[in-house]
């Protein structure tokens, strides 16, 4: 089968790989339908992420239909539709009987999928754990409904979960990237007094004044500013960082208010600095990631309800025979693209 695959620092490339086979009695092989590209597949290419493994395929946004399942896989049948979770979790150890699934201690817990195991830029992918890990997609739900499901859109979900939102709120959502998007969605079903988007780029400014009219929007250099005018109590009852700069990490504790919570969506290239001294006083409560991905049947119901949904992020389309010309696209923010759907049978 064709797989995109993380050859060594800076390098991927399209190979030949054998077909996955079941290892594990809880496994699922699933037959990938639709995948996409994730900031996180970046990462990886430009090596912050140590504990990707060269080789591996890459990709852990995606969806399928399931083709084998090992004897103890009781929540799905061959022939059902799944959305893939971007973590592999257990179900059964301590972390995971909390909802901490992104902390699963099975070997293959946590992000597994696309960096430490292969993943779904694929025709086909080996699910561990496939009973938390596959979620049914609804009848009346499409593949690119669903297609977030298990990563941007629970990690969206989970960051509006933790934060606390309440109605009387003001919520500042730092970034319009595609997590940013669907962390906008998540939180305006909390719906909160107002919601305040930062984002530099023109053309996400634009996207997000065109789907969301009742969002604010505003740029980063006149943020804090924007954010005092537009706030009750000296600025924003919550905020949300889902752009993953110096610049944005410290925005986010800028522009919050005493004792409000800030919530750290964003995955960095480098260690970012808590400068306490100039903190001191604000009491802010700090939340950080990684997503704990355990909503997704909640989210399916959403999307099937009408209440969420990211389809708009889809501007492009490509076969996998083609991924390289996406992940260039993508990287290079050309054509104003958002997020690229990659069918993964072509």
């Amino acid at each position: 089968m064709r797989a995109y695959a993380y050859v060594g620092p800076g390098r991927f490339e399209l190979l030949d790989k054998p077909r996955p086979e079941l290892r594990d009695s809880r496994d699922a092989i699933v037959r990938v339908t639709l995948g996409s590209i994730c900031t996180s597949d970046l990462h990886i290419k430009h090596g912050s992420v140590p504990r990707a493994v060269p080789g591996v395929t890459v990709g852990h946004e995606m969806v399928g239909v399931v083709e084998r399942v090992g004897d103890r896989v009781a929540s799905v049948r061959p022939g059902d539709r799944v959305a893939v979770n971007v973590e592999t979790f257990c179900g059964e150890c301590f972390f995971c009987r909390h909802g901490y699934v992104n902390n699963c201690t099975d070997p293959d817990g946590g992000w597994a999928l696309g960096c430490r195991i292969d993943g779904g830029q694929a025709e086909y992918v080996r699910v561990p754990h496939a009973d938390q890990g596959l979620t049914p997609i609804p009848d009346t739900v499409s593949d690119e409904q669903a297609l977030f499901v298990g990563d941007i859109l629970a990690t969206g979900f989970w960051a509006a979960r933790i934060s606390e939102i309440g109605p009387e709120d003001t919520v500042l959502v730092i970034g319009a990237g595609p997590t940013g998007v669907c962390t906008l969605l998540c939180a305006m079903l909390k719906r909160p007094r107002r919601i305040i988007v930062c984002e530099k780029s023109p053309e996400r400014m634009r996207f997000v004044r065109e789907h969301y009219p009742d969002v604010l929007v505003t740029g980063p250099e006149t943020c804090r500013d924007f954010v005092l005018r537009h706030s009750d109590h000296g600025g924003a009852d919550v905020v949300l960082e889902v752009a993953g700069t110096s610049d944005t990490f410290r925005l986010a504790w800028e522009c919050a208010r005493p004792n409000a919570v800030v919530t750290i969506v964003a995955l960095y290239d480098e260690p970012q600095v808590l400068p306490l001294p100039d903190m001191y006083g604000k009491n802010l409560t700090f939340k950080t990631g990684g997503v704990d991905g355990c909503d997704c049947a909640e989210i399916l119901r959403l999307i099937a309800a009408g209440k969420i949904d990211t389809t708009p992020l889809i501007t492009h389309r490509f076969p996998l025979s083609r991924i390289g010309e996406a992940y260039r696209l993508f990287e290079t923010r050309s054509d104003g693209v958002v997020k690229v759907a990659v069918e993964c049978g072509k």
